[in-house]
Parts: C-alpha cells; structure tokens; sequence
C-alpha cells in the first residue's frame, strides 16, 4: 500500500513537473532587491542630473498599469481569456515592473500601479542605488544596474503582446523614452 502511495505521488509530482511552465511552479528570484520609484526619485529628480523621473512620468510606461484599465485593454484581454488585465499576471509581467517579466508578483516593494519604472529597464536598484556606487558605472553594473538596449525592451514589446501591430522599432522608440545623465556628471 506504501508503495502505491509512492508511486501515486512521484507519478502526480512528474506530471506537474512536466505540464507546468517554471512561472508556474515558482516565482522568478533575482540577484538584488526592488526599492520602487520614490528611491530612485530622491535623485533622479534633479534638474542637474536631467530629470529623469519627470522625463519618465510623461511616457507610456508610467501609464503602463493606467492602460490595462482601458476598454481596449479589456477588448485584447478578452480575446486572451483574461477578465480583467489590472489582476492578471499574464498582462502584468509587461505592464508592472513588480512581475518581473512573470506571471507572477515578484516584489512587494514595488506598487503594481507604479507601471513600468525605473527597475524594469534598470534592475532591482537596491544594490546600486547609493550615490557612491552610482558615481562608477563600472561599480554601479556590477552591483545589478542594467544598461537597457534592445534586448530589454524586447521582453516586452513582441509577438507576445496582444496590442503589438507592427514590428518593434527600437530606434524609434528610444528616443520616446530616453532620459540621459547629462554629459557633466
């Protein structure tokens, strides 16, 4: 009977193992720590290091969670099979820098209404956020900050997205989004 048992369970734990996408069976972990927007703004605020929180606030990824709450959000969640997109994993792992790129909430740190900040291109910040570490980039990247190109961006804007209706241009869409460390510091 014990062995029935065994065999039953191992067989149920293959199976699972098998059929579940990693997503599935566990939340994505990463080298550093989230600290969320309201971090990265006590400087990145600044007029004299360029502002790019403001650059940031006036994008379509700060809006990114704003979006899922639209009409036509809801019109390509439907053909998805997803009732609401501001709940689902499926919408959020692009729309929310607290999913991580998964299905799944991989930070509390970070509001999902926050949209897509600073950490999703940048890294989890809590490592390299100190002004000492971010004075030497070298440092800083060594410690997770993340100088996004195209391959970043294209976790996100690809096949996979329902609202993608031609390709993705990167070219094009850095300069929507770019927001420099002027050449002084």
């Amino acid at each position: 009977m014990r062995t029935k048992l065994l065999v039953g369970f191992w067989m149920v734990f293959v199976v699972g193992i098998i059929f579940l996408s990693p997503s599935d069976c566990m939340a994505q972990t990463f080298d550093h720590d989230f600290v969320g927007v309201s971090k990265c703004s006590l400087c990145h605020k600044k007029a004299d290091i360029g502002q790019q929180v403001i650059i940031w606030q006036g994008t379509a990824h700060a809006k990114a969670f704003e979006t899922l709450g639209t009409p036509k959000a809801k019109e390509l969640g439907a053909k998805l099979g997803v009732d609401n997109p501001q709940t689902s994993g499926k919408c959020l792992k692009c729309h929310s820098t607290a999913y991580g790129f998964t299905e799944n909430k991989v930070t509390e740190k970070v509001p999902v209404q926050e949209g897509v900040s600073c950490e999703s291109c940048h890294g989890p910040g809590k490592d390299y956020m100190r002004k000492s570490v971010m004075q030497d980039k070298q440092e800083a990247i060594a410690n997770g900050l993340i100088m996004p190109d195209e391959k970043t961006c294209v976790k996100c804007h690809n096949s996979e997205s329902p609202a993608m209706t031609k390709p993705f241009d990167f070219k094009q869409e850095w300069d929507k989004i770019k927001h420099p460390i002027p050449k002084s510091n």
